[in-house]
């Protein structure tokens, strides 16, 4: 959530400093909890042993949201110039192959994104995230349209239908830092907001 912060500031104040800063403590990071075997990130070092009840590594959607919706955040803002902006095309190229392989047939992610029945229910914050960021890199030339146009069109039909008559969005999971239950009736204001951040992408691949 924070990187896009520090890479603003420096197309803001043009202050080198920002993006030395962003670029160490990115990495840093990416060393610590990136999968390099499945392309995701770990929510945190608690996941590195834990497996689902089928066996399989635990990589929660939304973390991974984030991740990508961050990834593309910086992109907007860090100079093609600089040393590090490749390795954040080729990240969010990874995690684009990765990510949509898990989608489900209803268009959506589930809340653990290698084992849908530990948490067997569509969830909308990762699923708008996901569609921001695979949106972003298809408007922007980084992700082939023929191959990902698909995954945003299937995805973003289902996130509309899940909006509730009053508007609000449902199934997003409540606050929390693991795959978990969610419901139709589950609305959180970031739930919102990745939808937004969605939408502003999807305009533009219809324009």
């Amino acid at each position: 959530m924070s990187p896009p912060v520090a890479a603003r500031l420096y197309e803001t104040t043009n202050d080198e400093k920002y993006i030395d800063f962003l670029n160490t403590m990115w990495w840093d990071t990416h060393d610590f909890l990136y999968d390099p075997e499945e392309r995701l990130f770990f929510q945190s070092h608690w996941f590195f042993r834990k497996k689902t009840p089928n066996g399989r590594k635990t990589f929660w959607a939304r973390a991974n949201g984030w991740v990508m919706a961050g990834t593309v955040r910086v992109l907007q803002y860090l100079p093609t110039s600089n040393d590090y902006h490749e390795r954040y095309v080729e990240l969010l190229q990874e995690m684009a192959e990765a990510v949509a392989a898990q989608q489900q047939e209803d268009g959506l992610w589930r809340p653990s994104l290698l084992d849908v029945e530990e948490a067997p229910f569509p969830e909308t914050s990762s699923s708008s995230f996901f569609v921001y960021a695979i949106a972003w890199g298809i408007n922007n030339g980084y992700l082939p349209e023929e191959t990902y146009l698909p995954v945003v069109t299937k995805a973003w039909e289902a996130l509309v239908g899940a909006i509730h008559p009053n508007g609000k969005l449902g199934w997003v999971q409540p606050g929390g830092s693991k795959p978990d239950e969610v419901t139709y009736d589950n609305y959180q204001e970031f739930g919102a907001g990745s939808f937004l951040l969605a939408g502003s992408e999807v305009l533009k691949l219809n324009r």
